[in-house]
């Protein structure tokens, strides 16, 4: 969703659509080919563009803007809940992937929570801000990678983000079967072991006292995330 300042970073975008919706229009990263953003296929690698701007929220260096487009990519996220495996696929987003990669090899995610639920409508937890604002990002954005025809089941990882072609270093993982529109670059998946850990945090709620009412009352920490 938009990083947090559209439903995924997200919440801007929201505002027009059912609250549900709303809140699930702040998600969106690079591009391997003419109908994907300003990347152009090399072989087995697609060049990204990783445009630097904005203040990190962990100070990084942007990615290698060869992105390898086979294959796919294991980040184990070791949470105060349990330990959550994303399956990255390469093929389908290389410059999001690469992106996330490269921030994980940064340790950008260690230490840092999961800072928005969204429990009504859309099902969805948000991270990858170590600010734990919503409004954190890695100092570069990249294009989205979309075809126009992405859905969001439950098991989903996908890029949030706070506009069209605004990624940065957060994501978000679907717990539940979402209706989102196909704003937010889909990256891969979790099994179902490791949903049963975001569904236990989500099972506790939001945090009532937050203006926002998306802070997960449970213990959303990320300990480390690291390939493999």
């Amino acid at each position: 969703m938009r990083e947090q300042r559209r439903p995924l970073m997200a919440t801007r975008r929201v505002a027009g659509m059912a609250l549900a919706l709303a809140l699930g229009a702040g998600l969106s990263a690079c591009a391997k080919d003419a109908g994907q953003g300003e990347g152009t296929v090399q072989g087995e690698s697609t060049t990204c563009e990783y445009r630097v701007g904005g203040n990190p929220a962990r100070p990084v260096d942007p990615p290698s803007a060869n992105a390898p487009t086979t294959g796919e990519a294991q980040v184990t996220m070791r949470m105060a809940a349990g330990t959550v495996t994303l399956s990255l696929d390469r093929s389908h987003a290389p410059c999001a992937v690469n992106s996330m990669e490269s921030l994980v090899r940064q340790k950008f995610y260690d230490g840092t929570r999961c800072h928005r639920l969204v429990d009504q409508g859309i099902f969805i937890l948000q991270c990858g801000d170590p600010t734990g604002s919503g409004a954190g990002g890695p100092g570069y954005s990249y294009d989205d990678e979309l075809t126009g025809t992405e859905n969001y089941p439950r098991g989903t990882v996908a890029m949030a983000n706070p506009g069209k072609d605004a990624n940065g270093s957060q994501f978000f993982i679907v717990w539940a079967d979402s209706p989102l529109e196909p704003h937010y670059t889909v990256i891969g998946k979790v099994d179902e072991k490791s949903l049963k850990v975001i569904q236990s945090i989500a099972s506790q709620g939001v945090d009532g006292t937050d203006p926002n009412q998306s802070t997960p009352i449970a213990d959303a920490s990320i300990t480390t995330m690291a390939l493999g």
